[in-house]
């Protein structure tokens, strides 16, 4: 981690904080321009998996944050997924990541999507949370909505610390620690 005088960072492969980091930030793939992703300015930008579930009303069920009920979802997998109008995704990054003890993390989304209507809920990585980061999808719209696997869909932007944090998301066993 790279932490520079105003207190943001710049994440760094050495240290084990990213796998699959791009150092720097790509902007096109076998010769076609792609949402970018890789390293920004204060953050890194980060790509969608492959595998997508997309919420469904098929079966009637219901939305408990205690307890999702799998027929709530539809598998998709591939190179892109249409998110139908006024609906929910989820997926992960294929970045995986360990924040250390005195960096934050928060997880905004990118523009070009937000331009599109498609939002991603902000969130925290608190220190020491490990795994690939589960990104959630809404379309706004009243029209399907395109995401593209492998190409940026989300920003993170790490803050540090003087010091580390007095009880880290490891410490407390979150219940979030490492999904896979």
């Amino acid at each position: 981690v790279g932490v520079r005088r105003d207190g943001w960072i710049r994440p760094a492969p050495a240290k084990g904080m990213i796998e699959s980091f791009s150092p720097e930030l790509v902007r096109e793939a076998n010769g076609a321009r792609i949402v970018s992703y890789g390293t920004s300015s204060c953050g890194q930008d980060v790509r969608c998996a492959d595998a997508i579930k997309i919420f469904t009303n098929v079966n009637s069920t219901i939305v408990d944050p205690r307890k999702f009920d799998e027929r709530s979802f539809v598998d998709v997998t591939g190179p892109e997924c249409v998110i139908p109008p006024n609906s929910v995704s989820l997926t992960r990054t294929v970045e995986d990541f360990r924040i250390p003890r005195a960096v934050v993390v928060v997880r905004l989304g990118k523009s070009t999507y937000a331009r599109c209507g498609t939002i991603v809920n902000v969130t925290p990585l608190e220190p020491e949370w490990e795994g690939h980061v589960t990104l959630e999808f809404s379309n706004t719209t009243p029209l399907p909505a395109r995401l593209y696997v492998n190409e940026g869909v989300a920003q993170l932007i790490f803050l540090g610390a003087d010091e580390g944090c007095e009880t880290s998301y490891g410490d407390r066993g979150g219940e979030f620690q490492g999904p896979r």
